[in-house]
């Protein structure tokens, strides 16, 4: 590294740039400059400075101030004739300054640009592995980068498109029970009638309830998602209108509006248009006239749909119109343009209070208390924007807000350390190429040159490393999209914001990467750095500093891996409460009737040995092939205690099937016909709620009016959903009139291998019509995880990247600073240093900075992930030792990065080290 040396009075410089003419200055700086350097050797630097201001202090002549002055620089004399002599030029003709005979020549000449551009490839060819190294890194980190970013943006524009989304809000139900306050977004059915009755703010609200069903349409099947709304739907969301009014769409029970693909796929090329339909199957078939078609929703849509039809069709709406605490559906809500969200909620609270009262009263009794709104329970409205990052109210159908920051975050991690990488390979190398930059200004070359020529050199790198991150990137999108379930596409990437995002992102890092160090060597002095001198101030800081960042983000970044998957590993080992393995899922579908293709699998499967227990259930365990999931809450009250229970119904053999213990009573049997009437089997945290010891015999009702439930059976809780959540209560009860819209199969341990090809051909004459789309539990139940999962492989995949990146700039500064200090490392083995010591040196100061990023990345890697663990109900406790681990693993990566030039410095010979040129 270069020593310190005196430089002149900084504002001196500054004073002297106000004042002099542009096409003079380089040349006084120059002069003045090297007397200084002169003056520090006679008379010391204080008596320099002082002497370095008076000169600057006689160019305070009027013709400088008034900017008349016009000089004439001699290539024999290097004197400066005063504008006593000239006449007085005009400011445009001092932007035309000639030099000689000869203009002033344009840095965007195309000349100039053909000649930066021959040096600038000479350059780069002569250092290939700088330039190697510089488009390696960039590649890659383009490419990651770009289609992380991508797939944020992608997540961020969810149903961006509505074009009076500011208005649109969800509703959900806020209780800030004692043991934990929780936000759900199921509604019951009344809600959305009283508020359209009660606020004239509300300009439009709809209920939206999902559903699947069958459309046979000419003898022929199809198997459509057909939601459930109101006419108000169409109001509210800017779903293009193909065919139909939007006003009057929806306003028969028996009218369906269907999306542009089914018009296609059940109607081909005839208009849909007041053709008829039918739903469902055998007996219960209802007729529909089509009155609308929709544009196909976009991909960032949180709302999907086949068709829709009112939600007065659902079968139990007519129970379930005036109940207050039956959840069963979402619901929207358009505000007028004027209403303040903050202000309305307000509103909403006597409207809670006196329709929810109920709750009131069981949250009170629990002993809860207001939380900052002041709130124990209340009515509250979601953005549209935000309710696709809203997992709790959203059913978990979207993507958490964490996995979009932490996308983002990571793309700008690995370009961060792209250029990281690329300014501290071109301000080492800055040293290498010092008097070749001063040369050229001796020559006459001006700063703004250098810095294009410098500069140009960067964005031909930066340039060659973009086109082949967009080769990787066409090669591994496929690849990208299985492993982020990402849908971008090569159409998704060419539109035009799209491209002008990744243009954004080329021109940024060629801007931040390139054009510092241009800007850095651009400045030198060309008197200093001719006699040796190179006068950046304290240059390593900066070079340190940046080091320090990537090893830092690197460490981070393998933290939180590692804290991630270990997340996922102890909530896989949680215990369910039943035995997963060896159960094998069928979900139904809807060309069949769940119950009867039940009953035909138990009969055709009665004397087959491999097949030890079959059951059915409405709720899959897990996420099967179908990657459908439902949940039924029921709320009562039970002497004076308000109850909430997830309402299962089941078939016989479902605690054998999944081989749960009873703890007290039985299992539902043939053999006692009201146990499809009134009996129920609950879990012992639902007996601990009602407050029964022994439950066994005792009975509660659901509603005042309705069926009086007595208890058969308890077994231990279980989880009916992910073990992100603490296991809730269960009540399961039997339905023969309701269909099973999935089927559990449990096999002998022996014949697990040929099960699955045994029950598709069994499948195939229960239900020839529909598709054989069965998995195994213990897979279902992994896909709990999917989200953990795709956090744990985005992360594993950054700090793979990011160490990889890291020692690729750490090894190619080490060897910069090595070849800076040859001459040291000679002198040192002449003065009897051992190579050990010699390695010991040069190592040194990079493991403390690598230690200092391991003590930085430290607290922020267990700040970060202890909020990100506080939101599961199971999980681990951070080990100091993950940390412990990791810094040692980052000081052994970059000893073993730097320990190659190390000693292949300390093994030259040190007679050609100190050889002089």
């Amino acid at each position: 590294m270069a020593n310190y040396s005196p430089t002149p009075p900084i504002w001196a410089d500054r004073l002297l740039k106000w004042l002099c003419p542009p096409q003079l200055l380089e040349e006084l700086l120059g002069d003045l400059h090297e007397q200084f350097a002169d003056q520090v050797a006679q008379v010391g630097e204080l008596k320099a400075r002082q002497q370095y201001v008076v000169e600057v202090l006689r160019f305070l002549r009027p013709y400088f101030i008034s900017r008349r002055a016009v000089a004439l620089i001699s290539s024999t004399t290097n004197t400066i004739k005063t504008a006593e002599h000239f006449p007085k030029p005009t400011a445009h003709q001092f932007r035309h300054t000639r030099y000689g005979e000869y203009p002033r020549p344009s840095l965007l000449h195309h000349s100039m640009l053909r000649n930066y551009l021959k040096i600038a490839f000479r350059n780069l060819w002569k250092s290939k592995g700088y330039a190697a190294i510089n488009v390696i890194g960039l590649s890659v980190a383009f490419f990651v980068s770009v289609f992380l970013f991508l797939t944020a943006y992608f997540q961020l524009s969810f149903d961006s498109f509505h074009e009076d989304g500011g208005r649109i809000f969800q509703t959900y139900l806020f209780s800030n029970d004692p043991e934990k306050a929780s936000r759900s977004g199921s509604m019951p059915l009344p809600l959305i009638p009283t508020l359209k009755a009660e606020f004239p703010e509300v300009e439009a609200a709809a209920r939206l309830m999902n559903g699947s069903n069958v459309v046979t349409y000419n003898g022929k099947y199809f198997d459509k998602q057909v939601m459930l709304t109101d006419p108000d739907f169409l109001k509210i969301f800017s779903f293009p209108m193909l065919n139909g009014n939007k006003a009057t769409a929806l306003n028969d029970r028996s009218n369906i509006v269907i999306s542009q693909h089914m018009a296609k796929a059940v109607f081909g090329n005839e208009d849909p248009m007041g053709k008829r339909v039918q739903l469902g199957l055998d007996d219960n078939k209802k007729d529909f006239i089509v009155t609308g078609v929709l544009g196909d929703f976009p991909d960032n849509s949180s709302i999907q749909y086949d068709a829709f039809i009112q939600i007065a069709n659902s079968g139990s709406y007519q129970v379930d119109k005036d109940r207050w605490d039956a959840m069963s559906h979402k619901a929207f809500v358009k505000i007028a343009p004027h209403v303040d969200q903050t202000a309305f909620e307000n509103r909403l609270k006597s409207f809670a209070q006196k329709y929810f009262s109920g709750s009131f009263e069981s949250l009170k009794k629990k002993g809860a208390k207001p939380d900052e709104r002041g709130d124990v329970f209340a009515l509250r409205l979601q953005k549209l924007s935000d309710v696709h990052f809203d997992t709790a109210i959203s059913g978990g159908a979207g993507a958490p807000i964490t996995l979009v920051y932490a996308l983002s975050g990571i793309a700008f991690f690995i370009l961060l350390i792209a250029c990281i990488n690329f300014i501290n390979l071109s301000v080492a190398r800055s040293f290498t190429r010092a008097k070749e930059v001063g040369v050229r200004k001796s020559l006459g070359a001006l700063k703004n040159q250098l810095f294009v020529q410098i500069w140009g050199e960067a964005a031909i790198i930066c340039f060659v490393g973009f086109v082949v991150g967009l080769i990787l990137a066409y090669l591994l999108l496929p690849t990208f999209n299985t492993t982020f379930q990402g849908k971008l596409s090569l159409d998704y990437v060419l539109q035009p914001d799209k491209l002008a995002l990744i243009l954004s992102i080329f021109i940024v890092v060629t801007l931040v990467a390139g054009g510092y160090p241009a800007w850095q060597m651009s400045k030198f002095n060309a008197v200093e750095v001719l006699k040796g001198k190179i006068t950046i101030k304290r240059p390593g800081i900066l070079r340190n500093s940046l080091i320090v960042t990537q090893f830092m983000l690197s460490s981070l970044l393998i933290c939180c891996t590692i804290i991630a998957v270990q997340q996922v590993d102890y909530m896989r080992k949680q215990p369910l409460g039943f035995q997963k393995e060896q159960v094998i899922s069928i979900p139904v579908g809807n060309k069949v009737n769940g119950q009867q293709a039940l009953k035909r699998m138990r009969n055709m499967l009665a004397n087959d040995p491999t097949v030890i227990a079959l059951s059915g259930s409405t709720v899959n365990l897990g996420l099967g092939k179908d990657r459908s999931t439902s949940r039924s809450v029921i709320g009562f009250t039970y002497k004076e205690k308000e109850i909430s229970t997830d309402w299962l119904q089941v078939d016989y053999d479902y605690l054998k099937t999944l081989n749960i213990k009873l703890v007290a009573g039985r299992e539902f049997s043939p053999a006692y016909s009201s146990d499809t009437l009134d009996r129920v089997i609950i879990t012992e945290s639902m007996a601990k709620m009602i407050g029964e010891k022994d439950p066994i015999g005792k009975f509660f009702q659901t509603d005042t009016a309705g069926v009086k439930y007595q208890i058969i059976g308890l077994v231990p809780d279980f989880n009916l959903y992910s073990t992100k959540n603490e296991k809730k209560p269960i009540t399961m009860y039997l339905a023969h009139s309701q269909s099973i819209p999935y089927i559990f199969v449990r096999v002998a341990p022996q014949s697990l291998a040929g099960s699955m090809d045994k029950l598709k051909a069994i499948w195939k004459e229960v239900a020839p019509q529909s598709e054989f789309i069965a998995s195994f539990l213990d897979e279902n139940t992994d896909s709990w995880y999917k989200n953990e999962e795709r956090l744990s492989q985005i992360f594993s995949l950054a700090s793979g990247i990011a160490i990889l990146l890291s020692c690729l700039g750490l090894f190619a500064v080490a060897l910069m600073v090595i070849e800076q200090r040859t001459k040291e490392i000679g002198v040192r083995k002449v003065l009897g240093a051992s190579i050990p010591n010699i390695v010991f040196i040069l190592s040194q100061d990079f493991v403390k900075m690598v230690v200092l990023a391991i003590v930085i990345a430290t607290p922020l890697a267990w700040f970060f992930m202890q909020k990100w663990l506080d939101s599961y109900s199971y999980r681990i406790e951070i080990s100091i030792w993950i940390f412990i681990l990791v810094g040692l693993a980052a000081i052994v990566i970059a000893l073993a990065t730097v320990s190659f030039h190390s000693i292949k410095a300390a093994l030259m010979n040190p007679v050609k080290s100190l050889r002089s040129e």
